[in-house]
């Protein structure tokens, strides 16, 4: 399992991102450019110490870039604009879920190569979970039905 985030804008979320990714034992990537360095000492004050607990996250120079590395692993799209939801679908242990940007969400070329575009369902009126949170509820749920403990 891992989580990919698509050209963060906001620090204080990719280091969140980390520590959801720690916490549920999945790698990471990051898909840049990103609104900031990787290294930046606002992603390590939210990652905290859980930047140690897994491997760092995956820089990847670009979107191709990305593609090339994933092999036969399902690609899971986070989006407000799916009508499946993820407690409709069947995660696989192997799985990448990805986020969009948090200005932007996801360009259409990200959501055609996605295996499956999921939602996570929310009250009436709201419009969006913050990208790390969401990125949380969705591993959560993926480790839930593959029996990860």
């Amino acid at each position: 399992m891992r989580l990919a985030l698509y050209q963060p804008d906001i620090p204080q979320n990719v280091g969140a991102a980390i520590r959801a990714a720690a916490c549920f034992g999945a790698g990471m990537d990051v898909i840049e450019p990103c609104g900031f360095p990787l290294d930046s000492r606002e992603v390590r004050r939210v990652a905290m110490d859980y930047g140690a607990t897994a491997a760092p996250p995956r820089a990847h120079p670009g979107w191709t870039a990305f593609l090339e590395t994933l092999g036969p692993a399902r690609l899971i799209l986070l989006t407000t604009k799916a009508n499946e939801t993820i407690w409709e679908f069947s995660f696989r242990p192997d799985d990448i879920i990805l986020m969009g940007r948090e200005s932007a969400g996801a360009p259409d070329e990200v959501h055609e190569r996605a295996n499956a575009r999921l939602r996570i369902p929310i009250a009436s009126g709201a419009r969006s979970l913050n990208v790390a949170t969401a990125a949380a509820v969705a591993l959560a749920e993926a480790r839930r039905q593959t029996g990860w403990a």
